[in-house]
């Protein structure tokens, strides 16, 4: 159902354009978003809408940086937790990762995808947030390396593009189908988990 205009206030007005415009791709896919169909959507005109998205581009944009900032919350969450020890939380942001992409692979799409990076097309904030979400891994990576849980004799640079390279490709195979047995991806992100953990305590 569609609200009205007078359900919103100009400061939470960017939000539930936002949080329709994600349920949108993630229904419909990224080709059917349009600020039209979106101001429809929630019950607004095209000229408040355009108030906060000056285009498409930057919509998608604003949608992605909120991917980027929800899985920077989940990745602190697990390794911030009191309760388990350094290898478990390796093995949680590892299942967690793909457990992401696999149950958002709209939203998924969107941040690791061509259509914002491919061209350049990504606004300044949303680079603003997803380069520090990648500085972030890097440094978890330095961590994971002081704790003994990865090879600290490998360039901690290259270990994070390998890991990260590697839970994407998985992500990527589910996304597409090219992989279509979902029962099987934990069993997946465990053999993965001891790979790189291999002889690791």
């Amino acid at each position: 159902m569609n609200l009205s205009k007078k359900n919103y206030h100009h400061g939470d007005l960017r939000s539930s354009l936002l949080n329709a415009a994600t349920l949108m791709i993630k229904n419909n896919g990224m080709a059917n978003l349009s600020l039209r169909k979106l101001a429809e959507q929630v019950g607004v005109s095209r000229t408040a809408a355009y108030h906060h998205f000056k285009d498409k581009n930057d919509l998608l944009s604003a949608i992605a940086a909120q991917g980027f900032i929800f899985w920077q919350k989940k990745s602190e969450q697990i390794f911030h937790s009191k309760n388990s020890s350094n290898k478990d939380k390796y093995r949680q942001f590892v299942h967690a990762y793909v457990h992401f992409a696999t149950e958002n692979p709209a939203l998924y799409e969107l941040m690791f995808g061509s259509t914002l990076w491919k061209k350049n097309s990504s606004s300044q904030s949303l680079k603003d947030i997803a380069y520090p979400s990648f500085q972030y891994q890097l440094e978890m990576t330095k961590l994971w390396q002081q704790q003994g849980l990865l090879s600290d004799k490998e360039n901690t640079l290259r270990v994070a593009q390998v890991t990260w390279a590697t839970l994407h490709g998985l992500a990527k195979l589910l996304i597409d189908g090219i992989y279509t047995d979902n029962t099987n991806i934990d069993e997946i992100c465990e053999c993965a988990v001891n790979l790189f953990l291999h002889n690791k305590p």
